[in-house]
């Protein structure tokens, strides 16, 4: 895998797969409408159980984007911690080995940061830069059917990576964040979701700042010998 942050186009796919990050701040350069188009008509040709094409995305830039960070940090001031996701993304009692993995890159992260151990304030404002897409001009809001199932969810997925990876082949970096489900509610608020949308996700989708010390973050990857098995 590769170790180092590129801020280049990403000649091919291997490429683009080892230097995508989730990146936590980017440069206010804006990113053209037709690039964002497409990037997203592309990455449609992701598969999908019967071609149901299960995604639905909400691009949000310029005014209507400050509107939805502005409504959404005003609810995290005021009612962090009492928001919650249509659906649960996270196991409700963590386990090994997710629960060492998860503290990792958490406190990879934070020791980067210089971000303390039981700095509640500081904390407090690292998590509420989601609500901002740590700074990316594009926001991406995900929504799917709420009466679809698991397959869905999945080709869901594939469709996301997608995104992704296409971000990088144009020189683009970005953050999916799960953060962005719990705030289903003041999202509501912005974009025009029907009863039937639940939120998945968001994603922030930028060019990234490459003096930003978070973005030297460099996860890591257990060894294949622990999640493959191959049958002779």
């Amino acid at each position: 895998m590769s170790e180092h942050i590129s801020y280049e186009r990403a000649p091919c796919v291997s490429e683009a797969i080892n230097t995508r990050r989730s990146l936590r701040d980017f440069l206010p350069q804006p990113v053209p409408q037709s690039l964002i188009e497409q990037i997203l008509t592309t990455a449609a040709r992701a598969p999908s159980g019967t071609n149901m094409q299960p995604w639905k995305t909400y691009v949000v830039t310029g005014s209507t984007r400050e509107k939805l960070c502005d409504t959404c940090c005003t609810a995290f001031d005021e009612k962090s911690g009492q928001y919650t996701s249509e659906t649960r993304y996270y196991p409700e009692e963590w386990f090994e080995p997710y629960l060492a993995r998860r503290r990792e890159v958490g406190w990879a992260l934070y020791n980067l940061l210089g971000i303390a151990k039981g700095d509640r304030e500081r904390t407090f404002a690292q998590h509420r830069k989601n609500y901002q897409f740590f700074g990316a001009p594009v926001g991406l809001i995900f929504t799917i059917h709420r009466d679809l199932a698991t397959g869905s969810w999945l080709d869901y997925g594939m469709f996301m990576q997608n995104i992704m990876l296409l971000a990088r082949e144009q020189g683009l970096h970005s953050c999916p964040q799960a953060a962005w489900a719990d705030y289903h509610e003041p999202v509501r608020q912005v974009l025009p979701l029907t009863k039937d949308e639940i939120v998945v996700c968001g994603l922030a989708l930028g060019y990234a700042d490459s003096a930003a010390i978070e973005n030297s973050l460099v996860t890591s990857r257990v060894p294949l010998t622990d999640h493959t098995t191959f049958l002779d």
